[in-house]
C-alpha cells in the first residue's frame, strides 16, 4: 500500500505537547518540522481542562508550522493507556453471491460484525485490530480481498477506552481549529515503532516513563496483550527534589536534568549550588545526594510496575524491557530497570535529526503507526467509525441489522422488549388499523338499523 503524503503526529503529555510533521515517500519517513510547547490543562496524561489544552495544542502546532513551512489542518493524536480494555473478538458474515470476489465492503462488514459488543456505558470502541480472516474454513488469511467464498470470518482484537478521555481529546483538538484524522492507541503505536520484529514476536515490555505517569505495555506475537499505568512519573521525582532541598519546582527540574542520575552509585561527589528558599546564598549539594533522592522515587515507581507485570508473567518473556519517554533521559536508568525487573533492559532514543531525545518517541510512534497502516487495518477502522456514526445518527426504528444490539448496553435495556420483537410493528399496525376500521363500519351499520327501526 502506498501511504505517501504528509502526516502530523500529536502527543499530548503532562508537561509538554509535541507535534511532529513528517512526509512519507515510498515507505520512508522524513521529518520536516517539530513543535514542542509546555502543556496546560493536562494532568497525568489526561486532558482535564479543554479550553487550556486547546490553546497549548494550538501553540505547539503553530511552532511546528513555522519549522515545516506548511499550514497544518489535520492531526493524528495518541490516546493514553488509562483504563484501556483489550479483548478478543470474532465476526462472521455471509457472502450473498458465491461467484463474487470478496471486496472492501465485505471486510468493512465483517469488521463491523466483530465490533458489535456489549460495552459498559462509560467505555467506547477505540480500535478494531484484525488478526486473521477465514474464508469457508480456510484460516490464516491476512487479506481476503480478491478471494471467492460464501462465508467470511474475522478474528481480531477490540480495544476500548473511557468515553471521557476520548471526548476531551477530540474536543480540545477541534477547539484548536484542527481536524482529527485518527486516534491511535499510544502503547500499540510505541510497540510497533521501538521494537524490532523478533522482540514483537517473542514478547517484550515497553516502558514509557512520562512526567505524569509511567506506562508499561506487553507486546507478544505482534499484538498488544496488556497495559498498566502507574500514576506516578517524572513530576513526582521533581517534587521530591523540591521538598528535600527546599527549592522551587523550576529549580528542581533544572538540577534534575543537569546533575541527576537514576542510580546514586554512578553519581560523583562533586557539589553544585542550589537556590534554597529563605536563604540569600546558594547551598552546595552533591550529585550523589541528589541522585539518592531520584533513585528512591524511581525505585518505588518501577517496583509497583514490576508487581503488576509479574501477575501476568510478562517478566518471563525473552525480549526484556525497552525504555523510552522523557523520564528515560536520566543517566543510569537502564541499570536501575535491570536491577529491579531482573531482566535485560535497553534504552530507545529516536535517531532522526532534531528528535534525539526519548521524549519524542511517542509522537514519532504515532506518525509511524499511521503511515504504515495496511489496507485491511484502515478498512477495519473505517468500519468502527461508520458503526459509531450509524448507531448515534440512525433512528432506531429504521435499523434492521444487528447494530442496535451494540447500542443497547445500559441496564435499562433489560426492561425493554428486544429489538427483534419491535420490528414487526408495521404488520401489527396494519392489522390493528383494519380491525379499527371494521369496528367503525359495524358501528355505523348498527346506527342505521336502529334509526330505521
Amino acid at each position: 500500500m502506498d501511504n505517501s503524503g504528509i502526516y502530523v503526529g500529536l502527543d499530548i503529555g503532562t508537561t509538554s505537547i509535541k507535534v511532529i510533521v513528517a512526509e512519507y515517500v515510498k515507505g520512508q519517513m522524513n521529518v520536516i518540522g517539530v513543535g514542542r510547547e509546555p502543556s496546560d490543562g493536562v494532568n497525568r496524561g489526561v486532558i482535564v481542562d479543554i479550553d487550556k489544552a486547546s490553546i497549548a495544542i494550538k501553540r505547539a502546532v503553530e511552532s511546528a508550522e513555522r519549522k515545516a513551512n506548511i499550514q497544518i489542518h489535520d492531526v493524528v493524536a495518541g490516546i493514553p493507556a488509562n483504563l484501556l480494555r483489550i479483548e478478543p473478538v470474532r465476526g462472521m458474515i455471509a457472502i450473498s453471491d458465491s461467484s463474487r470476489e470478496i471486496g472492501n465492503q465485505d471486510v468493512v462488514e465483517v469488521s463491523n460484525a466483530a465490533s458489535v459488543h456489549n460495552l459498559p456505558p462509560e467505555q467506547e470502541v477505540v480500535d478494531v485490530l484484525p488478526d486473521e480472516f477465514i474464508v469457508d474454513g480456510f484460516d490464516g488469511i491476512k487479506d481476503p480481498r480478491g478471494m471467492v467464498g460464501v462465508r467470511l470470518e474475522m478474528n481480531g482484537g477490540l480495544i476500548t477506552g473511557p468515553k471521557t478521555i476520548i471526548h476531551n481529546l477530540k474536543s480540545a483538538i477541534r477547539q484548536a481549529g484542527l481536524g482529527l484524522v485518527d486516534v491511535v492507541v499510544s502503547p500499540l503505536a510505541l510497540g510497533r515503532t521501538i521494537l524490532n520484529d523478533g522482540e514483537q514476536d517473542f514478547g517484550t515490555i515497553t516502558l514509557d516513563l512520562g512526567a505524569g505517569q509511567s506506562t508499561a505495555a506487553v507486546i507478544h506475537d505482534h499484538h498488544l496483550k496488556y497495559t498498566f499505568v502507574e500514576q506516578e512519573g517524572g513530576q513526582f521525582v521533581t517534587k521530591d527534589i523540591s521538598v528535600v532541598l527546599n527549592t522551587s519546582l523550576d529549580n528542581a527540574e533544572q538540577i534534575k536534568q543537569q546533575y541527576g542520575y537514576a542510580v546514586a552509585d554512578q553519581a560523583s561527589s562533586d557539589a553544585f549550588p542550589v537556590n534554597v528558599v529563605g536563604q540569600n546564598e546558594p547551598v552546595a549539594v552533591t550529585e550523589k545526594y541528589l541522585s539518592e533522592i531520584i533513585e528512591a522515587r524511581m525505585e518505588q515507581i518501577l517496583t509497583n510496575i514490576k508487581k503488576q507485570l509479574e501477575k501476568v508473567g510478562a517478566l518471563d518473556m525473552p525480549g526484556g524491557v525497552v525504555i523510552t519517554g522523557g523520564g528515560a533521559a536520566l543517566p543510569g536508568i537502564e541499570t536501575l530497570v535491570e536491577r529491579i525487573f531482573e531482566t535485560n533492559a535497553k534504552l530507545y532514543v529516536p535517531d532522526q535529526m532534531g528528535l534525539r531525545h526519548p521524549a519524542f518517541a511517542q509522537a514519532l510512534a504515532i506518525l509511524n503507526y499511521e503511515g504504515r497502516m495496511s489496507d485491511v487495518e484502515i478498512l477495519a477502522k473505517t468500519a468502527m467509525v461508520s458503526s459509531e456514526r450509524t448507531v448515534s445518527e440512525t433512528p432506531q426504528d429504521d435499523v434492521v441489522d444487528e447494530k442496535p444490539k451494540f447500542k443497547q448496553r445500559t441496564k435499562s435495556s433489560e426492561r425493554r422488549p428486544e429489538p427483534q420483537q419491535e420490528r414487526p410493528k408495521p404488520t401489527t399496525n396494519n392489522s390493528s388499523s383494519s380491525t379499527a376500521n371494521s369496528n367503525r363500519f359495524d358501528g355505523i351499520k348498527k346506527w342505521f338499523s336502529d334509526f330505521f327501526d
